[in-house]
């Protein structure tokens, strides 16, 4: 898909600042320094429209970037390594449960996991947690170019079984470095979106 327009539109703390457009919305979830920006980046060919950092927990509110004035990428907080306050958790934790079960224009949540690594316990929550609300999720294995090829499906079928994927969830191999997995990603977010 090709991107002429893309734009951070606000960052919300709670569904009054939400923007007012209908047009549906992609959300990312994902730990703390997982590639969140760098993914939303790649995928629109940019640099840093979404801000990438070396300090984890740097997304504390929904950012809502408005791509060709079609859809939102919807970038909530990370989770995991974030250094912050218990009563800061918990607000994080109210901002994301009203997005989750109230926004109507939520189609799917890219889940962003690192295909090196088993995913998280946290992973494994936020996974459910988007089962809960009954939530369609693209599990989206990042950094794919730093594992050999030789051990790409061993890694996806770790990615799948940790998270107990539902059948109807896909899992992509990406890297913001290559490129692999760009296209994959639109196609599917593209499905969703019914663009």
């Amino acid at each position: 898909m090709k991107v002429n327009h893309a734009e951070i539109v606000i960052s919300a703390a709670s569904k009054k600042q939400y923007p007012a457009d209908p047009i549906p919305e992609i959300a990312l979830a994902g730990r703390s320094n997982v590639g969140k920006s760098s993914f939303i980046n790649k995928l629109i060919s940019r640099k840093n429209l979404a801000r990438t950092s070396s300090k984890p927990g740097k997304t504390q509110t929904l950012n809502f970037y408005k791509i060709n004035e079609a859809f939102h990428f919807v970038d909530v907080p990370g989770y995991g390594y974030a250094k912050v306050s218990k009563k800061e958790r918990a607000k994080w934790g109210k901002m994301m449960k009203e997005y989750f079960a109230e926004r109507e224009q939520l189609r799917a949540t890219a889940l962003i996991v690192d295909i090196r690594h088993e995913p998280s316990d946290e992973d494994c929550m936020m996974y459910d947690y988007l089962k809960y609300f009954d939530l369609p999720v693209i599990v989206i294995a990042t950094k794919l170019d730093k594992i050999k090829k030789g051990n790409i499906q061993k890694q996806l079928k770790l990615v799948s079984s940790t998270l107990e994927m539902a059948e109807d969830d896909l899992l992509i191999p990406f890297s913001a470095e290559t490129g692999e997995g760009k296209d994959q990603s639109w196609k599917v977010i593209r499905e969703y979106l019914e663009i």
